[in-house]
């Protein structure tokens, strides 16, 4: 865990059948609310696939040469389709309970659950040395991924991981964190003050670079032009409300 870091560029050699089964098993082996495993996980190994979420998770041209990529999907499908399988909209007239669809509380849980899955399979990469990178922007273009995978209605990517196994020659570079003192909070939430802000930024602020092409003055400038600011970031809320619009319940 404290050798990990994402890995972005892969041994030329595809993932072995017994270490992606091993892979897996750990997957099913996460905790998960009520033991329901509100989560799929689509397995990507063809090439074409691949190439398209390469260009549609903000052009990574590295996506396309990892040797298997795992979509994590909150889903809440399955367990509806179930519930009509049960009859139970019936059930529920007949015994005077309200029933409806699935809403945002659903989607939170179902959430929970395939993040829970996806960093079990960090893990369990790492046993078998395969390195990974989540890709965030698999939440991006939620209608261009919702046809490319097939995507139900009652189903939203909450993650993607890169994963292929460590270069023989590959020299592992963890990235430094924020100290214990400023993420980790006693009995309740602390919230920083200016000088603590100072503090705990004081390390990357050290490597900020002067010029760069947003124009930044300074380290929390030049982060929201990157993250927050950005057009991905814009995107990637507009994809968000338009897969919200399937998880508003009572329809």
């Amino acid at each position: 865990m404290h050798g990990r870091s994402s890995l972005r560029v892969y041994r030329d050699e595809p993932i072995r059948a017994e270490d992606l089964q091993v892979l897996l098993e750990a997957v099913l082996r996460a905790p998960t609310a009520g033991n329901m495993m509100l989560y799929s996980v689509l397995v990507i190994e063809d090439q074409a696939t691949k190439e398209r979420l390469s260009q549609t998770c903000d052009n990574q041209a590295f996506i396309a040469k990892a040797p298997l990529i795992l979509v994590f999907l909150a889903d809440y499908q399955r367990w509806f389709d179930y519930f009509h399988l049960c009859q139970v909209p019936k059930f529920c007239a007949e015994k005077g309970l309200s029933w409806r669809e699935p809403d945002v509380g659903e989607l939170f849980i179902a959430l929970d659950d395939a993040l829970i899955a996806a960093q079990t399979a960090v893990l369990a990469a790492e046993s078998l040395g395969i390195g990974s990178c989540y890709i965030g922007d698999i939440m991006e273009n939620y209608e261009v991924h919702r046809e490319l995978l097939n995507l139900p209605e009652y189903t939203f990517p909450a993650a993607m991981l890169c994963l292929g196994y460590y270069p023989h020659d590959y020299q592992r570079r963890p990235r430094p964190r924020f100290a214990q003192e400023y993420i980790v909070h006693r009995e309740g939430y602390r919230r920083l003050a200016g000088a603590e802000l100072r503090q705990m930024f004081a390390g990357v602020e050290q490597d900020f670079p002067a010029k760069n092409r947003f124009g930044a003055a300074n380290f929390g400038q030049l982060m929201y032009a990157r993250k927050t600011g950005s057009a991905f970031a814009q995107e990637m809320s507009r994809s968000i409300r338009a897969a919200l619009k399937n998880w508003q319940g009572g329809r």
